[in-house]
């Protein structure tokens, strides 16, 4: 079988309806009160929502209910869901580390919890059957005052757990902190930390002063839209695009699949290397295989293109291939098509 790579997943947002309500249902969450079933409550937590800042009110949801005690059942059904009905060899999970501490600690205990967090979701996604490679990503945060973002930062540098940083949360807030979030990558490159980013994925996300220091770009698909000028050193750089169709569509960045092919047209006449990634599988309701499908069958990409799309992937994984991979599985990978 055709097995993937997704570079870009949320912890929290991977969490599918019928999970999350299930555990919501067992712990007697007064969520479930806002809603006549499981039914509603799908509709409401999977449907298109106005701007991206409403969607992350809705991701909220998620990492208030996603501690140590509770990842766990989490993600326990993120991995085997992730092999049983997606095929995929190769997930790297990003999420807030400080944000899935518990909330009645103090800052300075929380901070200290963010390690067993880290620990917890490398334990229980290596401790099944599903030989599922899942590295961790740091997910700086925009709403987080910048001491516990360059917290999370010395926790990734000396944490072999965690493969890369990223910057999230709402984009509007990148600016005031923009000068901040440039020292922290610099930092984060200085150590030898693989670094991406939520940048140009939407006009107000547009922040050229730190794209230099990405070795992925969370999306950036208003680089080909609006700025396609930076194309080039994006190729000189050697960065990919971080793709997730679905996700656009979702938050109302984007409002057809034609625009979305315009992102992919100008990328591969630039020579822009493109992964296909799901975002928020379970809060978009999109499995991987469907992203490429869609994308297919709407004639967006052809089937050489989906191919190129699965050899970036993995050609960019910033954990991959990993220590002790055999050479025939490597090139597997690595040689799609």
């Amino acid at each position: 079988m055709t097995l993937f790579a997704d570079l870009h997943r949320h912890l929290g947002g991977s969490a599918v309806p019928r999970v999350l309500w299930k555990y919501l249902e067992k712990t007697d969450n007064p969520i479930c009160s806002y809603h006549e079933g499981y039914e509603a409550f799908r509709e409401f937590y999977t449907s298109k929502k106005d701007t991206l800042e409403e969607f992350l009110e809705v991701h909220k949801i998620v990492e208030h209910v996603q501690t140590v005690n509770t990842l766990p059942y989490f993600i326990k059904r993120l991995v085997r869901g992730a092999y049983t009905f997606e095929n995929i060899a190769y997930l790297e999970l990003r999420y807030t580390p400080y944000l899935r501490t518990d909330r009645h600690l103090s800052e300075t205990d929380r901070l200290d919890q963010m390690w067993d967090v880290v620990d917890v979701i490398r334990r229980e996604s290596t401790s099944y059957i599903y030989p599922v490679v899942v590295p961790q990503i740091v997910c700086l945060h925009s709403s987080l005052p910048t001491h516990i973002n360059q917290a999370m930062l010395n926790m990734a540098i000396e944490n072999d757990n965690i493969c890369a940083i990223d910057v999230a949360g709402s984009d509007i807030a990148y600016k005031e902190k923009e000068d901040d979030f440039v020292s922290l990558f610099a930092q984060a490159k200085e150590h030898g930390l693989k670094t991406t980013g939520h940048l140009y994925e939407t006009k107000n996300g547009c922040n050229p002063k730190l794209l230099p220091l990405l070795d992925r770009i969370g999306h950036g698909i208003q680089i080909p839209l609006q700025h396609p000028e930076l194309l080039r050193s994006v190729v000189e750089r050697g960065q990919c695009l971080e793709v997730c169709p679905t996700s656009y569509l979702k938050t109302g960045t984007l409002h057809t699949l034609e625009d979305v092919k315009v992102v992919f047209d100008r990328c591969f006449d630039a020579g822009v290397d493109v992964a296909v990634c799901t975002d928020n599988a379970g809060l978009h309701d999109v499995r991987l295989p469907k992203e490429y499908e869609q994308l297919i069958t709407n004639d967006i990409i052809s089937f050489e293109q989906l191919e190129e799309c699965q050899r970036a992937a993995f050609k960019h994984a910033f954990a991959w291939p990993y220590e002790g991979a055999p050479a025939d599985v490597i090139k597997k990978f690595t040689n799609l098509g």
